[in-house]
């Protein structure tokens, strides 16, 4: 275990999981992904039951990423499904409602074309204690593109060499909210504006590999939309470093993609996922709702670099035996050689 948190054991949370599915055994899933996703059948969030609750809850923490589909519900029952996770948060800079500032509204089309999202990324990384999760309502679906794409990061630590684990063990990465500095102007009111911002949300260090609060399991902690450089190396080893960390979320087993629909909603762990959402739908319109679970300090890795227990391998085929020949199909050259 790292740090000084109680964490239970994957056998505990197995046997914990179990139990829920048995209380609400009308809960189906599908998997979507080796290492990421899952589909939830049987729920309906306007009535959710403690019993559901315990069983969505559940496959948020082992897949981290669940889609659940034909959710006709309101934006109430969307804040009131996100508050069972825990406290709402507040984004200082994203578009939001007026009476429901939680909310934030996502309306992309021909006259407001998506940006800064089609870069891998997990939200709000620039706060002390960034969002334990994140709640994404349909409503206008594009007949084409504008899926989104979800990574992984504990698949992307356990994808690494023991030799890059051992590496950034302990490592620190400085995280900003940078991708909106741009919309502050050089006028006086901007920059008094952009002053008090700098104060409220001043940049924050946070550790490369993250511990998971309920797994356990260590993730890959930064990516290039927040992260400025590393503490205590060089800028250009730091900026090298960093270029192959954040490209390990572009690995294809790592992922899963979601296609919406209409009244599709999506929750991840923000703890130990990015996503990308492709701007491949322009001009068509895509309108969303999101809510956002506050999270929690970051709990960092602790100790001398020992290896992870209990994470596994990952479902990729490495390490599988080969069969002899004679025991599988031959290739032709093959048939000839002694």
């Amino acid at each position: 275990m790292d740090g000084l948190v109680r964490i239970a054991s994957a056998a505990e949370r197995a046997d914990t999981a179990r139990a829920h599915a048995a209380a609400a055994p009308h809960v189906k899933l599908r998997r979507i992904g080796g290492n990421i996703g899952a589909e939830i059948e049987g729920v309906h969030l306007g009535r959710l039951t403690d019993a559901e609750f315990a069983v969505v809850h559940d496959a948020l923490i082992e897949h981290q990423v669940i889609v659940l589909r034909g959710q006709d519900i309101t934006t109430d029952h969307q804040m009131d499904f996100g508050r069972r996770f825990g406290e709402l948060s507040i984004h200082p800079f994203s578009p939001n409602l007026d009476d429901k500032r939680e909310v934030i509204i996502l309306d992309n089309g021909e006259n407001n074309p998506p940006h800064l999202t089609d870069q891998w990324h997990a939200d709000e990384t620039f706060r002390a204690r960034p969002p334990l999760g994140t709640i994404l309502r349909s409503h206008v679906s594009p007949d084409i593109g504008g899926d989104t794409l979800f990574s992984s990061m504990m698949a992307a630590y356990t994808g690494l060499s023991p030799r890059m684990k051992a590496h950034i063990h302990g490592m620190e990465a400085l995280h900003d909210w940078k991708p909106w500095r741009g919309l502050f102007t050089s006028a006086e009111e901007h920059q008094r504006k952009l002053r008090q911002l700098e104060a409220a949300w001043p940049m924050v260090w946070h550790p490369v590999v993250r511990v998971h609060p309920v797994s356990g399991r260590r993730i890959l902690n930064v990516s290039a939309q927040f992260v400025l450089r590393l503490k205590d190396v060089p800028a250009d080893e730091s900026e090298l470093l960093l270029q192959y960390l954040y490209r390990r979320a572009a690995i294809p087993e790592y992922q899963c993609r979601v296609r919406w629909e209409p009244n599709t909603v999506v929750m991840w762990d923000n703890r130990s996922v990015q996503h990308y959402a492709a701007h491949d739908y322009y001009p068509q319109r895509r309108t969303m709702e999101r809510v956002t679970v506050a999270g929690d300090p970051v709990l960092g890795v602790a100790g001398n670099y020992l290896p992870e227990d209990g994470a596994g391998k990952l479902p990729d085929g490495k390490g599988a035996t080969i069969a002899p020949p004679g025991k599988r199909p031959i290739r032709e050259f093959e048939r000839d050689l002694k």
